[in-house]
């Protein structure tokens, strides 16, 4: 029989192979893992609904495969029954249904006025979700379905109009360029991750006016408390970073603006508090960035942080993360401090409403009760969704934040 790709989840259709677990000739068991798909920044591993012996292998490493194509064939012990049907084996058949009709973009500009006291379309989970990730109101777009019902394809049209529209010609990608004509060149195609990180970059851009909030706090107090209590802490397996400390002195500090750990429902008009805290950490790894969600940071301790920080951080980096450990994020930490630079500016993580950066610190002059001292400045900067946030909100959460990194004592860090 075909083993084909199920259905991985809603919004992930394909994705790339990263690895086959399988050859030819070998005996397989149900629910064994067979191959990886690289999607939505994770490794999703998809197990055989069969056992018995494998006589083909239908993909390879790098394929990009799509639900209901083939993965292997496999010689069933006879014990197993065929597998029941899934989405996955209806997307082989498209004979079934009627294919889509082409959607039509037309050459003229976008309306952006739409009536804001209209009642909001009806639509599917689907179209929802997408269209409350981009921040858009469903409201402006015109709807072909029945009942006035917002179809996947009034949704795709709206967005490549307004792609064409002159209001976002400046986001138009340039001419390709043949850069072969001046020197070799080497090319290497996106992976699935890049694809994403490039996707929800831009969004992020498109959608939120963002604003960047730049200070330098002094941490000479804090990293000589690290330093005395680093060699402990490694030793029970817990490195003593200033990530460790940036979530705690972040965490009481949403406590106390709550703007920052809310989210725009732009669709009913209205904004999301949260009451709990998971805070976002951005890895660096070889493959790209990845941002698993540390959850209920407001409930652990400063050894709990730290022991967390590093398993998150060995499962981004072996691609181990799931769908579950980067969502429900609702403040994000992306921390430079430990390859080098001063402020940047950072990305908000949608839906998120804001993110910190944090750059290397380094030893600079300055005033200490009327004198001049070398102090160890810290480099942070808050980028903020100017839709949710203003400015003179956003100077009083750095404030208070700078001040949250110099309440660290001794007996925070007993073990």
């Amino acid at each position: 029989m075909l083993v084909k790709l199920p259905n991985l989840g809603e919004g992930a259709d394909s994705g790339s192979v990263a690895s086959v677990l399988v050859q030819v000739g070998d005996q397989i068991e149900k629910n064994q893992t067979i191959i990886e798909i690289e999607s939505e920044k994770a490794l999703v591993p998809v197990p055989s609904p069969v056992a018995g012996k494998v006589i083909a292998v239908k993909t390879s490493e790098g394929a990009t495969i799509s639900v209901g194509q083939p993965i292997l064939e496999v010689e069933s012990d006879g014990a197993e029954a065929e597998a029941p049907a899934t989405s996955a084996d209806a997307s082989a058949a498209p004979s079934l249904r009627p294919a889509a009709a082409p959607v039509q973009i037309a050459a003229a500009p976008v309306d952006h006025t739409f009536d804001k006291n209209a009642p909001i379309p009806p639509a599917s989970p689907t179209v929802r979700r997408i269209a409350r990730q981009i921040g858009l109101d469903l409201r402006r777009v015109a709807a072909t379905g029945r009942g006035g019902r917002v179809e996947m394809t009034d949704l795709q049209a709206f967005i490549q109009r307004l792609s064409a529209s002159p209001a976002s010609q400046a986001d138009t990608p340039a001419p390709i360029v043949d850069f072969s004509q001046w020197g070799p060149v080497r090319s290497e195609p996106l992976t699935e991750l890049r694809k994403i990180i490039s996707q929800r970059m831009v969004a992020s851009k498109r959608t939120a006016p963002h604003v960047t909030q730049f200070d330098n706090v002094d941490i000479t107090d804090l990293n000589a408390l690290r330093k005395e209590h680093s060699a402990a802490w490694k030793e029970k397996g817990a490195p003593l970073t200033l990530t460790v400390f940036a979530i705690k002195a972040v965490v009481e500090t949403l406590k106390k603006h709550p703007n920052f750990n809310a989210s725009l429902d732009e669709q009913a008009g209205q904004i999301v508090f949260k009451d709990y805290y998971h805070i976002g950490i951005a890895v660096d790894t070889e493959a790209g960035l990845m941002v698993p969600t540390l959850r209920d940071a407001d409930k652990l301790s400063l050894f709990e942080i730290a022991s967390s920080l590093t398993e998150l951080a060995v499962k981004a980096r072996e691609r181990k993360l799931t769908k579950a450990d980067m969502q429900g994020g609702t403040f994000t930490i992306s921390n430079q401090g430990g390859i080098g630079g001063a402020h940047f500016t950072p990305v908000i993580n949608l839906p998120e409403s804001a993110i910190l950066g944090i750059g290397r610190g380094s030893v600079q002059p300055a005033v200490v009760d009327g004198a001049i001292e070398p102090r160890l400045m810290m480099p942070i900067a808050i980028s903020y969704d100017h839709r949710t946030i203003d400015g003179g909100a956003a100077a009083r959460f750095t404030v208070d934040l700078a001040a949250a990194f110099g309440q660290f004592t001794a007996d925070d860090l007993k073990l």
